[in-house]
């Protein structure tokens, strides 16, 4: 009997390599998203659609897993966003009898990893203490000294997710009206920091812990999106660079595919400065696939017991995402497709065996 995988957020950038490598490693894929399968392509590559609630409504989006993973006999859970990591991280350290009832593996770091990671200011600390890569110190907007401050400044939520209320702070104006506009609730979660100039190097970073073994494969980000994802970049080697990464994969015990971002100060001299760990799959993680090494498939591995595959990706590689249109009119789909309702409110939709 085939394993099956939860694969939630299937509109999300990573979700199609995610896909194709779970159905490569012989597993069945039940698929889930907030907005309906006529709005996703990617509803159409797994074996199972179900339209889920927004994982901000903590409680109905347990519920809706718990009554997922049990009508498809889910055995293992894999959400794909930070919103979706962030509920289960609270279920798994806070509820945890509650998180038993899932009764699936979730394929993600352990909860310890999982919080140094949410958690910018203390990642920075982590990572300074133990002089592992350079970093940016910050401070809190509601004990910043203004009077002492040199700008540019970044602010940003210590706990924030695709860049979202990432503010840059060109002067003094601009920490004022930013000090004006938020509440004190606020000041605390904003923390602010030196803005350093420099290209975005995103890595993809995967560890296995019971083979010790480490595979890095960075990226320089050439065109983003306003939320932060690579849509033009070059992938290259730099042997500092990765060795720091797999130092730091190390100490913070991931396990499975997550990735570094670190602004590139100089190229010339190495100079590289963490800017966070996001313990997921990058938007951008098919552009390591495409240059020549499947992170989804070596996340699998991580917890599959499988050794990883050696990376021999060489040289630099200019890689571009293109977009492409798909008609997804239900006369479209296969004649075998049906939707009913599931117990948990939600829309459920099969494909028939012609729709791989």
């Amino acid at each position: 009997m085939k394993k099956t995988v939860i694969v939630t957020a299937i509109g999300s950038f990573s979700a199609q390599n995610v896909i194709s490598a779970c159905h490569k490693a012989g597993m069945r894929v039940v698929g889930c998203d907030i907005y309906p399968a006529e709005w996703v392509v990617n509803s159409r590559d797994v074996d199972v659609f179900y339209r889920a609630p927004y994982a901000t409504g903590r409680e109905q989006y347990r519920n809706f897993l718990k009554e997922l993973c049990k009508k498809e006999q889910a055995s293992v859970l894999m959400p794909l966003t930070d919103v979706e990591i962030d509920v289960i991280q609270q279920w798994r350290t806070e509820l945890a009898e509650d998180f038993k009832m899932l009764d699936a593996e979730v394929w993600l770091s352990d909860a310890s990893a999982v919080s140094l990671c949410r958690n910018k200011e203390k990642m920075e600390v982590f990572l300074r203490e133990r002089k592992l890569c350079r970093t940016i110190p910050g401070v809190r907007l509601a004990e910043l000294e203004t009077m002492l401050c040199s700008y540019p400044l970044v602010a940003k939520p210590f706990d924030g997710r695709s860049s979202q209320g990432l503010r840059i702070l060109e002067s003094r104006e601009d920490l004022e009206f930013l000090l004006h506009t938020c509440s004190e609730e606020q000041k605390q979660q904003y923390l602010v920091q030196p803005k350093i100039d420099g290209h975005v190097i995103t890595v993809d970073v995967v560890r296995n812990p019971e083979t010790g073994q480490i595979s890095c494969l960075p990226r320089r980000e050439l065109l983003r999106t306003l939320n932060g994802a690579g849509t033009s970049v070059c992938v290259f080697r730099n042997g500092l660079l990765e060795q720091q990464c797999r130092d730091i994969a190390e100490a913070v015990g991931i396990r499975g595919c997550v990735n570094m971002e670190f602004i590139e100060a100089d190229q010339e001299k190495n100079e590289y400065y963490f800017l966070e760990c996001n313990p997921r799959f990058a938007g951008g993680v098919a552009f390591s696939g495409a240059a020549g090494y499947d992170m989804a498939d070596a996340h699998i591995r991580c917890f599959t017991g499988e050794k990883l595959d050696e990376l021999s990706v060489t040289g630099e590689q200019y890689i571009a995402r293109r977009y492409a249109e798909y008609s997804m009119n239900s006369q479209d789909k296969a004649a075998g497709a049906g939707q009913t309702d599931s117990p948990c409110n939600a829309t459920s939709q099969a494909k028939g065996e012609n729709d791989r």
